[in-house]
């Protein structure tokens, strides 16, 4: 027990002097850390042990959930809270489109989706990588509602299925577009497009020469040992190699942003609704 005593204390001491360093780069730069609105997230399935920690002059105390670049994060990492935000914000927009549903035209209603429905959706999607099947119908529900209104199903029509309709409008399903925002970043890494930090944590797979059958794909990654925890089968690192290895090797090929996005929208489209 003195032992992980004696961790925790020596991990919240780093803590402190790197907020320390931050704090005092900001005022180097003449800009200002507001006290009142940092917050402290101890993330683990467990309640947190630390009741508080000082950094400077505050006193942080551990919060359950805590906003950064307006994406809710919650110590168990579940994505319950930002779901639930993201649910709040599309239904009071769809709402609100729905008075004025009358004086638009499709076009001008598909726009409008996008930008006041999807655009939430599709927000930091790429780490929806481990979500649940109950948040995944959740933001499905969401989408729904959306095309019921660019085609304003009322009454019983309501209750018709909307995959027709989806692939009319060639609007992806909640679970392809995670997939294709995922598949994108790892088509950045390989290419050099992405930051070093993401690079880093994938690597090309090498081929097994002393393989009987032939094994010439140089496009293949390597995809880590199964986690521990369920959560960590959505990291980046795990997720990325996963999806990517599943797509075609015309598709792996490509070097073409442009060219790679029209293919991968399209083979996932054909996925679902053909």
């Amino acid at each position: 027990l003195s032992k992980q005593w004696y961790q925790r204390r020596v991990r919240v001491t780093k803590v402190n002097h790197c907020f320390l360093e931050i704090k005092q780069w900001m005022a180097h730069n003449f800009l200002k850390l507001n006290d009142d609105k940092t917050e402290f997230i101890d993330i683990g399935p467990y309640q947190s042990p630390l009741t508080a920690i000082k950094l400077g002059d505050m006193d942080l105390f551990p919060v359950l959930k805590a906003k950064n670049l307006g994406f809710v994060f919650d110590h168990l990492m579940s994505m319950d809270d930002q779901i639930n935000a993201i649910s709040r914000t599309c239904y009071l927009n769809l709402r609100n489109l729905k008075r004025i549903a009358s004086h638009l035209s499709r076009d001008l209603k598909v726009q409008l989706v996008h930008a006041n429905i999807l655009s939430f959706i599709d927000y930091c999607n790429a780490v929806y990588g481990s979500l649940s099947e109950a948040n995944l119908n959740k933001l499905q529900v969401i989408q729904n509602n959306a095309v019921r209104f660019i085609f304003n199903l009322s009454g019983k029509a309501r209750w018709k299925s909307v995959t027709p309709l989806l692939k009319e409008l060639h609007f992806l399903p909640i679970r392809q577009r995670i997939k294709y925002k995922i598949a994108l970043l790892v088509f950045k890494c390989i290419n050099n497009l992405a930051p070093t930090y993401l690079t880093d944590l994938l690597s090309l797979r090498h081929p097994n020469r002393h393989s009987i059958r032939l094994d010439d794909d140089f496009f293949y990654l390597k995809i880590p040992k199964k986690p521990q925890f369920s959560r960590t089968s959505g990291a980046f690192s795990h997720c990325g190699p996963s999806i990517w290895n599943s797509l075609p090797y015309e598709i792996r090929c490509l070097s073409d942003v442009s060219i790679f996005k029209k293919s991968l929208k399209f083979y996932l489209f054909n996925q679902v609704f053909e």
